[in-house]
């Protein structure tokens, strides 16, 4: 038995060293919550999610209310992902620092290739949804890109795939998700209260203090991170945007030169990897079938989420890198041909996790929520197959 257990905790450490182990784990907790959504268990899962409250702080009738009371789908999606987004924050910082993205040179490429990927796919969703009542706060769901299927997918072609395609598609998706991140937080944010930006700006500066001095030490940016994520979400402000701004405040180096950004990072990711995006994947992506209906996947919402992801998304990235390097602004990637660049922007039409989420902040009825799962589902898996299709069978690059 022991003999057992021991093979069977290898085999799972194994399986999580590769590389695309949270792409993998990802779909199955998108899978079951589609399973889950298509039994009996659909009204316990529904209820438990939007129905079942969970409080936070404390209320005192006639006193000063320092409660937060939220339904466990907000929870997951205001709280747990902030610390996604928390973890977005140090990687963007760290491409900018000291990545693929500290040089004008390194950065323009991706840059170019990720305004294409955002532009095009919002527009096409624009025509699709022209004179429809009610849609067009859905423009940016198809602008987004999810890294980790992504990378998910273009790590199981393994050495076929030239390193600098590579270093491409995690550029384009840190910038694509820095983008989503400031549409955000300019175009989803209504009825601001101010008091709590009060609280929020001491805690910003609190940071700043510990940033210019150099401290090392994590847990005083966690706590000021903390009341900056509360005080932001009461103040109506999606609160995802105060774990950026978080993580941008964590030093590089410390006064013992030290990296507390990146073991931060290293820290985190196997939460967030396989923890909090499986969740609220599983939270997220529960879709009845019956919505998978040709009415459906023919409603304006479903068709332009599904068009801007699938079609918008690869060609608005591979234009924009085709004229960068045909106009010689930028080098073309090393060792890789434009079969396999077409093939990589294609996989970046693949935008569950931030596209599920953008979606739920632009639309709120359960019909809606359900179309929006039905064209982002739709509009990933066709990415998926043909990015995977192209590169597979693409003629083999020689590699840098």
């Amino acid at each position: 038995m022991n003999r057992v257990i021991m093979k069977a905790g290898k085999a799972a450490e194994e399986f999580l060293r590769l590389e695309s182990a949270g792409g993998i784990i990802l779909a199955i907790a998108a899978l079951a919550a589609i399973i889950v959504a298509n039994t009996p268990l659909y009204g316990s899962y529904h209820h438990i999610l939007n129905e079942v409250y969970f409080r936070v702080g404390f209320s005192h009738e006639g006193g000063f209310d320092l409660e937060l009371k939220k339904s466990i789908l907000h929870w997951i999606n205001d709280g747990m992902m902030a610390v996604f987004f928390f973890l977005i924050g140090l990687e963007i910082k760290r491409e900018f620092s000291a990545g693929e993205l500290s040089s004008k040179e390194r950065a323009l490429l991706p840059f170019l290739g990720a305004m294409g990927g955002i532009a095009v796919p919002a527009l096409l969703y624009r025509h699709v949804n022209a004179g429809a009542d009610g849609l067009m706060s859905g423009w940016a769901i198809p602008a987004a890109t999810d890294i980790a299927f992504a990378l998910g997918v273009l790590s199981v072609l393994g050495s076929r795939i030239p390193s600098s395609l590579k270093v491409l598609l995690t550029a384009v998706a840190v910038i694509d998700d820095l983008a989503a991140i400031l549409i955000i937080a300019l175009f989803y944010t209504d009825n601001i209260v101010i008091t709590p930006l009060y609280f929020a700006g001491a805690a910003l500066a609190g940071l700043f203090v510990l940033n210019r001095k150099g401290v090392g030490t994590i847990a005083p940016y966690i706590l000021l991170g903390f009341i900056l994520w509360a005080a932001v979400l009461e103040s109506g402000i999606h609160a995802t945007i105060a774990g950026v701004f978080s993580a941008f405040f964590i030093p590089m180096k410390d006064k013992k030169s030290e990296c507390p950004c990146m073991k931060l990072e290293h820290a985190l990711h196997p939460w967030v990897a396989y923890g909090i995006l499986p969740l609220f994947a599983f939270a997220n992506a529960g879709l009845p079938l019956s919505n998978m209906s040709w009415e459906n996947m023919m409603h304006p919402l479903t068709l332009g989420i599904a068009a801007g992801l699938f079609i918008g998304k690869q060609a608005g990235i591979f234009f924009m890198l085709w004229l960068a390097v045909t106009l010689r602004l930028c080098p073309r990637p090393q060792g890789a041909g434009w079969v396999q660049i077409y093939g990589v922007s294609a996989l970046c039409g693949i935008g569950f996790t931030m596209s599920l989420f953008i979606g739920g902040l632009a639309f709120d009825s359960e019909h809606a929520q359900n179309l929006v799962r039905a064209g982002v589902i739709a509009g990933s898996l066709a990415s998926a197959l043909l990015g995977y299709a192209v590169l597979r069978f693409a003629p083999a690059a020689r590699h840098s």
